[in-house]
């Protein structure tokens, strides 16, 4: 089967973006087409100033609304990034792959220095180099396809290049992925900001549409959704940026289409109206679903200690085999050292998915 790996940084409350562009299509599509792996990459989430407390909640609230939003680990594994050591292990052998140039040309690097530094902060080195982990966490796993947003295309062509250039050096290691990307609402805008993504960045401000907010609360944010200048509701992504949004939403929520659903409505209270009802219907069950997951934390801790046994089973093969290729003597069998297929490096893993999940 198509092997696909994605994941969730918890750096925030996940939003209605990540749903429509990313985790409906996981549930509905991915799981059961593939051998599909869904990840929630909190070592991502330490390249910039954070509460260790908070990373940890949100790891924890992140893996339980996946499992609300309908994966099933008896189709897929759901697991936490930094339970599987072979991901830190890999990325360092493709730091020594990877130029500095290629990772001062990240646009998302360029944008992230420039708001930090801005805030008067340092930029960590971990934020230059955060692309090849994600390009470690990809290329582990033998990944085939990529499920991205436009936005990370540049990462997986990044992880593309990577994994062609250690091929040709080392011998043939990796399996070379392709991005993949869904053809409705990829890109959910800011209801305040049409012409920037709904991330989770600024999950409290009243743009964002978090998958937790009470339905009160997600049709107050949709109901002071900037529109555009003139009265027409007319699907147009260039000039009504803002409309178009609100008729992406109501289309994704809905199963219709943006520029024949734009036909149906004389004035923007009427579609802020419907698109704020789509939506509470659409994360109603998900917020139950989750309700129920919270109430049954053993639960979840099997699915993320399972998971998590299973990932590192799929990518130690890999990662030793990329060890070998570029030069590290194999550590001796029973010394325990990671890589060498010992049984404390799996231990330590399944704790530290026991410490998460509490």
């Amino acid at each position: 089967m198509t092997r696909v790996f994605s994941g969730v940084k918890p750096t925030g409350h996940l939003t209605l973006g990540n749903y429509l562009g990313a985790m409906r299509r996981w549930a509905e599509v991915d799981q059961h087409r593939s051998d599909a792996l869904f990840c929630i990459v909190d070592l991502h989430a330490l390249t910039v100033e954070h509460d260790p407390a908070r990373v940890r909640r949100l790891t924890r609230q992140a893996a339980t609304l996946l499992l609300a939003s309908g994966l099933d680990p008896e189709r897929c594994t759901v697991f936490v990034q930094s339970h599987v050591d072979e991901h830190a292990r890999l990325s360092y052998l493709l730091e020594c792959v990877a130029t500095d140039g290629e990772m001062r040309r990240m646009i998302q690097y360029k944008e992230k220095m420039a708001r930090e530094r801005t805030r008067g902060g340092g930029v960590r080195l971990s934020l230059l180099t955060y692309p090849v982990l994600m390009a470690a966490d990809i290329l582990a796993y033998g990944t085939d396809e990529v499920p991205v947003g436009d936005d990370q295309t540049q990462h997986v062509e990044l992880t593309r290049d990577l994994a062609v250039r250690f091929n040709q050096r080392y011998g043939h290691t990796f399996v070379v992925p392709r991005a993949t990307h869904p053809t409705v609402a990829a890109r959910v805008m800011n209801l305040q900001q049409p012409a920037s993504k709904m991330g989770k960045s600024d999950d409290t401000g009243p743009g964002i549409v978090c998958l937790l907010d009470e339905p009160d609360v997600v049709r107050s944010k949709i109901m002071r959704a900037v529109t555009d200048s003139g009265r027409d509701v007319v699907y147009d992504r260039q000039g009504r940026p803002g409309v178009a949004n609100l008729l992406e939403i109501l289309a994704a929520c809905t199963g219709g289409n943006p520029s024949g659903l734009s036909g149906g409505y004389e004035s923007y209270g009427a579609l802020k109206q419907d698109t704020a009802q789509a939506v509470v219907e659409l994360l109603g069950p998900v917020q139950q679903r989750h309700k129920a997951l919270c109430a049954d934390p053993g639960y979840v801790e099997g699915v993320l200690r399972d998971g998590a046994e299973r990932a590192r089973a799929m990518a130690r093969p890999t990662v030793d085999a990329a060890y070998r290729a570029i030069g590290l003597l194999p550590a001796s069998s029973g010394t325990g050292v990671a890589g060498s297929g010992g049984g404390s490096g799996a231990d330590t893993g399944v704790g530290a998915v026991l410490n998460v999940a509490r």
